[in-house]
């Protein structure tokens, strides 16, 4: 997990993740120079298996990137600061990974209080696939329903120079480094409002031409994990 003043919301997330941890797992928070209540907040919890270290990137990216250096786990789960994670989230992901790389869950889309309608990310685009070209051109995977084994992470890092989306990085990724897997059931809440740091399920903004450089740099990056450092 990778924090920025997030103090609405952590408590409420941190709690939903804790209980679904075995003795021998880590909570890895890396948090990018808050100044509101956020650090105090994961210090209240008192648990040993969360491991907070403090940055100053001043960049998502950076930040969630020196967070998966840290992760010394088999299977690393992604979370957000602001969501909520379903209490069966961990048993229903794990058994996948005897046969996937990668697993990207569903997730229920709420409001700022956690209201809804049980939307669900995959409702909104019910052609959740796998595919490089696909993904590439328009990007399925959601960061924070995502969890993958070491052998994705090993290509995933280094990220590539000026990435603006981890999400997207890590499925393509997986798409040439392993077997990924989309899965229908929803297993977090996702909570939409303006704060939210990932941008995989809004609307893209970017100019055409800022569209096709971002994709030429996932392309140069996956070509150098790939080809050159192999």
């Amino acid at each position: 997990m990778t924090t920025y003043n997030g103090e609405l919301y952590l408590d409420e997330q941190i709690k939903s993740i804790l209980p679904q941890l075995n003795p021998d797992d880590e909570l890895v928070i890396c948090d990018d120079g808050s100044t509101d209540s956020t650090i105090s907040i994961i210090e209240s919890f008192k648990d040993m298996r969360i491991h907070l270290h403090r940055n100053h990137f001043r960049n998502h990216i950076l930040n969630f990137e020196y967070a998966l250096h840290k992760a010394k786990g088999d299977i690393i789960f992604l979370c957000d600061q602001d969501d909520v994670w379903l209490p069966d989230k961990v048993k229903t992901m794990l058994p996948y990974f005897d046969i996937y790389d990668l697993v990207c869950s569903n997730c229920i889309v709420t409001d700022q209080v956690l209201k809804h309608d049980n939307n669900t990310f995959f409702h909104d685009d019910p052609n959740h696939k796998t595919g490089i070209i696909k993904n590439l051109w328009h990007n399925q995977y959601l960061g924070c329903c995502m969890a993958f084994n070491r052998k994705v992470l090993s290509k995933a890092l280094p990220f590539p120079k000026n990435l603006i989306t981890h999400d997207t990085w890590i499925g393509l990724v997986s798409e040439i480094a392993g077997k990924p897997k989309f899965i229908s059931k929803p297993l977090i809440y996702f909570r939409r409002h303006n704060a939210n740091a990932s941008c995989t399920c809004l609307k893209s903004n970017l100019s055409i031409t800022k569209m096709i450089s971002y994709r030429l740099t996932l392309l140069r990056g996956l070509f150098t994990n790939f080809i050159i450092n192999r």
